[in-house]
């Protein structure tokens, strides 16, 4: 297995006391923002970042957010640059770039440059985003789709052939060659982020392209999968652990009791201040909007449909009490659990790559440093010795 830390970033003071009812206010004006917070929060995680390559993780996930104390990578391309100086063998997953947002020449000079920049270190994700980043750069809902497709194929274009030209919908080039060129070649890999959308698991198959399934229910996740395996098949492609990633989050003490202690209130922030500041999550507002077509999720079992909703209530409502349910069955609590958890998880799916969360509600450096080592030293190697060779909710499953 392959260990990755993916890391929100998040603002490092957190802003309870700014809410009005259950609401952090949209948008968050600048006399909120303190820049001494924004600069120290960028040092402590390029720290905690050069600390996951000499402890030997396999990876860092960075992610792009606009507009929000739930993650300063606006830029997830800048921070991955830094990161590449400060450290010497860890992959830099971008996960990812928001296609339709962004001039998509731009993103793959970046890429080419980064990939360079880190010796061949970059794995390329690209993702649409959610609803705050459209209201925010004035991009049309709508159009969220066919502007990915369109920039996707462009920056594969640009990668790949001699010199290529393009004429489309939304952006358009003439006899164009970029310098630099990626050092992977043909192309650095690219994974393809899902939350439920029928529409990208089918792109993703189509281009034969690694998924992060669901957002850590299993019923869902294996909804997904069994579906991805079905459009991959369709493409003459077959599903192995090497398509699949799975985000989880997790929390080393020396009980269940004390996880939940120490790790419960950023988990409480996260979910109830941060997760959904300014932001759609609800799918059916989101069909309503055009980000999602009606049909995106007649694929997902009944059971699994509430989770797939995602009620903005769901997460604002949370309490302790919600916490230490949830810890219950997540990789909570001792080293050894922390282990068998994840370890189980990665083989229900049949992921081969784990990416762990262990800092997403703004914790403070010397706690998300101590889970670093801690987790390096008692759960990483055991993971890392681990070989996923099944893709069980797959199994069975025909085109």
């Amino acid at each position: 297995m392959k260990v990755f830390v993916f890391d929100l970033l998040p603002y490092g003071e957190h802003l309870d006391h700014l809410k009005v009812g259950t609401e952090l206010p949209f948008p968050l004006t600048k006399r909120h923002f303190k820049p001494a917070v924004a600069a120290r929060t960028y040092a402590e995680h390029l720290d905690a970042w050069a600390e996951l390559d000499r402890l030997g993780y396999d990876g860092i996930g960075f992610n792009e957010h606009h507009t929000s104390p739930y993650g300063l990578m606006n830029s997830p391309n800048l921070l991955a640059a830094a990161a590449a100086q400060r450290t010497k063998h860890i992959k830099l997953l971008i996960y990812g770039n928001l296609l339709p947002l962004h001039e998509p020449l731009r993103l793959a000079e970046e890429l080419a440059m980064l990939d360079c920049m880190s010796g061949g270190r970059l794995i390329s994700g690209f993702a649409r985003g959610i609803p705050r980043e459209y209201n925010v750069y004035g991009v049309d809902q709508r159009e969220s789709r066919a502007r990915f497709d369109e920039a996707y194929e462009i920056i594969l274009k640009a990668w790949t052939e001699e010199a290529f030209s393009y004429q489309g919908k939304y952006w358009s080039y003439k006899d164009v060659a970029i310098w630099p060129r990626p050092l992977q070649q043909p192309h650095p890999p690219i994974w393809i982020p899902i939350t439920t959308s029928k529409e990208s698991i089918d792109f993703a198959a189509r281009h034969n392209a690694p998924i992060t399934p669901g957002l850590g229910a299993r019923g869902l996740a294996e909804d997904i999968v069994r579906y991805y395996a079905k459009a991959l098949s369709r493409h003459g492609f077959a599903i192995t652990p090497r398509h699949l990633s799975i985000g989880i989050g997790a929390h080393i003490a020396d009980s269940k009791a004390q996880a939940v202690k120490e790790a419960g209130p950023y988990h409480l922030y996260f979910h109830r201040t941060l997760f959904s500041h300014g932001n759609i999550t609800e799918t059916e507002v989101a069909k309503r909007t055009g980000y999602v077509g009606d049909a995106s999720m007649d694929y997902i079992r009944p059971e699994n449909l509430r989770v797939a909703a995602r009620s903005r209530e769901d997460f604002r409502n949370m309490t302790m009490d919600d916490v230490a349910r949830f810890a219950e069955e997540a990789p909570w609590g001792t080293a050894d659990e922390v282990r068998d958890r994840i370890i189980a998880a990665a083989e229900q799916v049949g992921a081969e790559t784990v990416l762990v969360s262990m800092n997403r509600g703004a914790m403070p450096q010397d706690m998300f440093l101590e889970q670093i080592r801690r987790f390096g030293r008692e759960v990483l190697p055991a993971l890392q010795a681990h070989k996923i060779t099944r893709v069980p909710a797959a199994e069975g499953v025909e085109a």
